[in-house]
């Protein structure tokens, strides 16, 4: 089955646009991207931006309602994992994006 169609009809492509939307923010990137080497604790990635706990808890649930992330508990803790690790091939598609844009303007800097 191919998840990706020209075929889509509406439904499909808004449950596809709240998954992108999942990732709009710069904290759930950095959330996911945390997440790339294995499980962290919340206490961890309440680390990686200059926000309160609330905050990451709110942006976690955001990524977990759209299926990206899953949560465990071990003891007090809860931990968080990537669900669907193919999420990454998004990031990668993004990092070349970026790049392939880099380079255009590189190009036109360099013409004109």
């Amino acid at each position: 089955m191919r998840i990706w169609s020209k075929d889509m009809n509406y439904a499909q492509a808004k449950i596809r646009a709240e998954i992108m939307k999942a990732l709009a923010h710069p904290v759930r990137v950095l959330i996911v991207s945390a997440l790339m080497d294995g499980d962290r604790c919340v206490c961890e990635l309440n680390e990686l931006a200059a926000i309160d706990q609330s905050n990451i808890s709110r942006h976690l649930a955001v990524l977990k309602r759209a299926g990206i992330i899953a949560d465990r508990r071990a003891g007090m803790r809860v931990f968080y994992h990537l669900s669907t690790p193919c999420i990454l091939k998004a990031f990668e598609c993004a990092a070349t994006i970026v790049r392939a844009d880099m380079q255009r303007r590189k190009k036109s800097m360099q013409a004109g």
